[in-house]
């Protein structure tokens, strides 16, 4: 038996895992990235097969780690969290640094980043695990926290992309707030949950609010 409100257990950071070169980049949001070594440095992330930026992440042999800060904006997380780098150009606007492997590194609202170069690839089910040595790493901004996959579910209300290891299917979900007797409005592109509380309505919330995760307009939530 899995009981689903375990999993979210789990501790997690939330990262920008970017791809590709000059001519073409890509990125997704990544809550699977983890140090594996000490000497030499290794980190290794998921990527779902689907996902563009494993068909870069192959062809360069390379992929950079962006840090989010905790007060990433709603855009940031929107673009590279629900929008496929095959239908738009996720680096347009977006201040890049080329890496050292030629890798695009986002410095949009991040604290710090590291490029690796892939050493190795583990067929994980749905999933590509690519393990890559660490070739730079530095520090962007030391004065703010950096995004946590638990402060993004409780505070921000976020969920995980269909594409992440961690996506919960909805109908999981519903039963879940269900049990805590709770009114859901559901975002019907990011699938960002709107809990009601009793000191919190969602028809009182201003005409121009829109959803925290990917910005679609208050008058599309669906309820569930």
């Amino acid at each position: 038996m899995i009981e689903t409100n375990a999993l979210f257990k789990v501790s997690y950071g939330l990262y920008l895992v970017c791809s590709g070169d000059k001519n073409k980049g890509n990125g997704y949001v990544c809550n699977t990235v983890m140090q594996v070594s000490a000497e030499p440095v290794l980190f290794t992330i998921c990527c779902n097969k689907n996902n563009y930026t494993a068909e870069l992440i192959h062809k360069q042999g390379a992929f950079s780690v962006s840090v989010l800060e905790q007060d990433c904006s709603a855009e940031i997380i929107g673009d590279f969290g629900y929008k496929s780098g095959r239908d738009s150009d996720k680096m347009m606007g977006k201040e890049i640094r080329w890496g050292d492997t030629g890798v695009p590194i986002v410095l949009n609202e991040s604290i710090a980043f590291l490029e690796c170069r892939v050493k190795q690839t583990i067929d994980a089910g749905t999933h590509l695990m690519f393990i890559g040595e660490a070739v730079q790493a530095e520090i962007l901004d030391n004065s703010k926290d950096p995004l946590t996959y638990a402060y993004y579910q409780k505070v921000r209300k976020g969920v995980s992309p269909k594409n992440a290891p961690t996506y919960i299917k909805p109908e999981v979900l519903e039963e879940i707030s269900n049990a805590q007797d709770l009114i859901i409005y559901r975002c019907p592109v990011c699938g960002y949950d709107f809990e009601e509380t009793e000191n919190q309505k969602f028809e009182d919330l201003p005409d121009d609010w829109t959803c925290p995760i990917c910005g679609v307009e208050k008058d599309r939530f669906e309820v569930l």
